[in-house]
């Protein structure tokens, strides 16, 4: 539940805020008491996100056509 409410979250928003990842999350529980561990790693992983955006956008814009 928490891997496909992260997915859904990040494909509708790029950049979520601490809040709307709780949100998001809100209707999931997790037994194991790692509720910080897991807002960490969805931050993480917007950014890493972001970041293979940047890569892939620049990359884009130095191809000649052929």
């Amino acid at each position: 539940g928490m891997i496909m409410m992260t997915a859904s979250l990040l494909a509708h928003n790029s950049e979520p805020t601490e809040l709307q990842i709780r949100q998001a999350l809100s209707g999931n529980l997790c037994r194991c008491g790692t509720h910080l561990e897991i807002i960490d790693a969805v931050q993480r992983a917007a950014r890493l996100m972001a970041q293979a955006r940047t890569v892939a956008t620049a990359a884009s814009k130095t191809m000649t056509p052929v």
